[in-house]
């Protein structure tokens, strides 16, 4: 066990992290007290073990169970946290014997979002996730008003308060799916636009902690909460910049990812995920110093094809060179492995390299000239004209469709492979277009 200074004020907090065998991703003590101290807890101990699996009554053993109920009383603990899962009976049970307030790691991510959501849908997706959570939890606390048990003034309105409660509960959150369908609709129209207006939209990822926000207030001169801590940043915040060649792309600084992000977060932070999805490039940032960068870029790009955005390309933007003494560079792409471009955000260390080799990389991707389309390619004419990328529409005599277009080189190559065609049989006068 390890123990920490006492602390004078805020939640006195135990921390419980269990090593198990088969576990894939070993947990991170850094990151786990980091969290907490993110939370508001002020650590008094850290309590550490090993098991084959969890035990179905206390997740940990009996022994450790009264190891960490001493500890509890020891330091007039307030809560006990755990880096893991809980179920709703081991929540319970915990709570009994340790006759404190028990917290597993959603609970814990779910209080730190609680914190940080500034935005009025930022609150309701925060608000989603704890519901659902909120809604395995339910136990039955209200036995005095069930209706089984009768008596003057405790007769029930024929469902217990369990029951009640679950009801509720649901009906809160079909209230706040609906709010939040309007808000992803509203966000579905600014990407509309933008696509019409042909503004790139680069999405700026990472583990949490990264630098994410500091390199996005660098580059856009904005003014975004920033600061060492996780999670510091909840809500997407999109700016417009221009690069060196005068094109203006839309950078969005997003939500950091976490091993082990909540499904129920994952989910209900969709529609702002969807930022990252429906983006033309990712900037991967990471902290170049951390030992385990390797780990955490697997943790991330895990979550970036969780939502479905592991087709969009990725630069690896690795930050906080100032803290080693590095000198800024550029790796470029080789292969399946993205360009790696070095570079502090704290001291603009290697940002102007960084927005040159973004104007070079979108001069590459978009595609402009003449496609000649057979007639039976309809199917590919109605996607082009969705994409809002024809400029100019002409049927030749042998009635192919004839079309000037302006468009991104990857969809069009999608849309190409789609209809079995390749870029050299239809393209004609084509070359890359300098925006």
């Amino acid at each position: 066990m390890e123990l920490f200074e006492r602390p004078d004020s805020g939640d006195n907090a135990v921390l419980v992290q269990i090593a198990f065998k088969n576990d894939d991703t070993p947990h991170d003590e850094r990151e786990f007290t980091e969290l907490a101290r993110s939370a508001g807890a002020q650590i008094v101990a850290l309590i550490t073990g090993s098991r084959q699996r969890a035990d179905s009554r206390y997740f940990v053993g009996e022994g450790k169970a009264e190891e960490i109920r001493d500890c509890v009383k020891t330091f007039q603990a307030d809560l006990v946290i755990f880096d893991h899962n809980l179920t709703p009976a081991q929540e319970r049970n915990l709570e009994k014997l340790f006759e404190c307030r028990v917290l597993d790691r959603t609970g814990l991510i779910l209080d730190i979002f609680a914190q940080r959501a500034r935005s009025h849908d930022g609150k309701l997706q925060v608000e989603l996730a704890q519901l659902k959570h909120m809604s395995t939890r339910l136990v039955r606390g209200w036995t005095h008003l069930e209706r089984q048990k009768g008596g003057i003034g405790l007769r029930g309105p024929g469902e217990t308060q369990l029951e009640t409660d679950r009801r509720l509960l649901a009906v809160r959150i079909k209230q706040i799916n609906k709010k939040l369908e309007k808000v992803q609709n509203q966000r579905e129209q600014g990407r509309q636009s933008r696509k019409k207006a042909e503004v790139p939209t680069v999405s700026l990822v990472g583990y949490t902690n990264a630098g994410k926000s500091t390199l996005f207030n660098a580059l856009t001169q904005a003014d975004v909460y920033a600061a060492d801590q996780l999670f510091a940043t909840l809500d997407p915040t999109l700016r417009s910049i221009k690069l060196p060649n005068q094109q203006e792309i839309i950078l969005v600084d997003t939500v950091g990812f976490i091993r082990h992000l909540p499904h129920d977060l994952v989910a209900a932070f969709r529609s702002t995920l969807q930022e990252t999805a429906e983006a033309d490039l990712l900037l991967h940032v990471m902290d170049s110093n951390d030992e385990q960068q390797d780990l955490y870029r697997e943790q991330v790009n895990a979550v970036i094809e969780e939502i479905g955005a592991e087709e969009v390309p990725q630069i690896e933007v690795m930050n906080k060179i100032d803290l080693s003494g590095k000198e800024p560079s550029i790796l470029e792409a080789s292969g399946i492995h993205p360009a790696i471009i070095s570079v502090s955000a704290q001291t603009g260390a290697g940002l102007p390299e960084l927005l040159e080799h973004l104007g070079r990389y979108f001069a590459k991707t978009i595609f402009q000239g003449k496609l000649t389309l057979p007639p039976q390619h309809g199917k590919l004419r109605a996607h082009l004209y969705a994409e809002q990328a024809i400029l100019e529409e002409q049927i030749s005599e042998q009635g192919e469709f004839v079309l000037q277009v302006k468009i991104d080189q990857r969809k069009l190559e999608q849309y190409l492979q789609e209809a079995t065609l390749s870029l050299e049989q239809v393209a004609t006068e084509a070359l890359p277009a300098l925006l």
